[in-house]
């Protein structure tokens, strides 16, 4: 399930942002040559919002395709212009710990560690080494091997069960009910008294079950509260951070993004509404559970004047949220993708163009061998050793809602930049300006060279 529902959200808006401050070593963006991947990114940015379903798309992905179009986009503001990875043809001499593609081309052991330093989100440094395939002990493999006997088994039972058990409650409670249609979009937001308590309830209550089973016994949650002295200053541009009252009711949640496990945190919370993919509507089980979360669900086809862009649809959702406490509350990750959870990315604008208040929320999982982030490892991987874990450990912080200023409501790039830079400093999370298309190459030079050490 979880795997599923990470699929199906969407992570923010896909126009990108500048870095707020940029560091003289850190590595800077990149610029595309409108390569067959950038295509793909450049059809989703006209609606708006990309899914983070593409965030493990890089494991469907040919690992030659992705290096040989990443030799086209080069750093800016450096003097050589030197490619993300630089190649060498098959005649030449080949580093024996090089990666040879399927198109003939090698990546040599220094660019991979010179990816590494610029790919530094989205590392791992947790027991299980680079995408979960790294060399472990034999007492590892043994407790690994004993999980897989024992209690991994009976944790896929129990949250199957779960599952189950909320599609039977969201079916109950839509029994004789309509999904509401308007503008593409179907759901059962509309509903209200005892159907809407059951479903968010029971939601609530089984998301943190799911998470109690996955081993998150504990979650530690921090409400950070500002004194006046320390709130950010108006005529800096700034937006203030104020107790939550009718006229800062926060139209959106915006949370950093570590892992598919921060959805059923945030359902457990607050039981906010998505943006998913519009197939998802149609999977069994997750599809009418996602029509009673009020999900948006992003229109892949081509557009069509009888709908409105998703960006329109989620500015009309966070206004809504924001002006009647009845609206279910939307939750958006802007960076766009997970990291390992020690950095923020560059947000994205979508969560911002309401021009409503947002409440930020900082997401961290402390762990000693395994790391519940998502970032270079594959969805069933990742679900397999998060199962074989006896404890897992989740601390959120809760910051007071921001209130944009005047200049920041007309200016979306300069909200989600001090909303960024406020939830770094707050969460100790260092600011890097990659994204999602350098994930996808990292992921692919990864799996490139275990393959060729194989």
């Amino acid at each position: 399930m979880e795997v599923e529902l990470a699929t199906a959200v969407n992570d923010g808006h896909q126009s990108g942002l500048d870095s707020v401050e940029k560091s003289s070593d850190e590595a800077p963006l990149l610029s595309p040559s409108m390569g067959s991947n950038e295509l793909e990114v450049s059809q989703q940015k006209e609606d708006g919002f990309i899914s983070s379903a593409h965030c493990s798309e890089a494991d469907d992905l040919s690992s030659s395709q992705i290096i040989e179009d990443s030799s086209q986009w080069h750093s800016e503001g450096t003097e050589d212009k030197a490619p993300l990875l630089s190649t060498v043809q098959k005649e030449g001499p080949v580093d024996k710990d090089a990666a040879v593609l399927r198109n003939g081309m090698i990546v040599s052991s220094e660019d991979l560690n010179d990816l590494e330093m610029k790919c530094e989100p989205y590392v791992r440094h947790d027991i299980y080494g680079t995408m979960g395939k790294g060399d472990i002990s034999v007492w590892e493999k043994a407790l690994i091997a004993l999980s897989l006997l024992t209690i991994v088994p009976i944790k896929l039972i129990l949250l199957l069960t779960i599952l189950i058990a909320y599609y039977l409650i969201c079916r109950v409670c839509t029994l004789f009910k309509s999904p509401l249609k308007d503008e593409g979009q179907e759901n059962y937001s509309y509903l209200t008294g005892w159907r809407k308590s059951i479903i968010v309830c029971s939601g609530r209550f089984l998301a943190r079950t799911m998470l109690f089973v996955l081993g998150f016994y504990w979650i530690t949650v921090t409400h950070r509260d500002f004194h006046p002295a320390e709130k950010p200053d108006e005529d800096n541009c700034k937006g203030k951070c104020m107790p939550q009252e009718d006229s800062q009711r926060p139209g959106a949640i915006i949370s950093n993004h570590v892992s598919y496990l921060d959805i059923l945190y945030h359902l457990s919370a607050s039981f906010p509404s998505f943006v998913a993919k519009r197939s998802v509507a149609k999977l069994p089980f997750v599809g009418l559970i996602s029509k009673c979360l009020g999900c948006v669900y992003v229109q892949r086809e081509a557009k069509s004047s009888n709908f409105k862009g998703v960006s329109a649809v989620v500015a009309d959702r966070l206004r809504a949220a924001h002006f009647d406490p009845n609206a279910p509350v939307m939750m958006l990750f802007p960076e766009g993708t997970t990291t390992n959870g020690g950095f923020l990315l560059p947000f994205k604008t979508g969560a911002f163009l309401s021009q409503t208040p947002v409440q930020p929320v900082i997401l961290k999982y402390p762990y000693r061998r395994f790391s519940p982030a998502w970032d270079t490892i594959s969805g069933i991987r990742h679900l397999i050793l998060l199962l074989c874990q006896f404890v897992n450990h989740l601390e959120v912080m809760w910051l007071p809602v921001y209130v944009p200023s005047e200049k920041e409501k007309h200016d979306p790039k300069l909200y989600a930049n001090n909303v960024r830079a406020l939830m770094a400093v707050e969460g100790g999370l260092t600011l890097s300006n990659i994204g999602l298309f350098e994930k996808r190459i990292y992921h692919a030079a990864l799996d490139a060279t275990l393959q060729g050490h194989r």
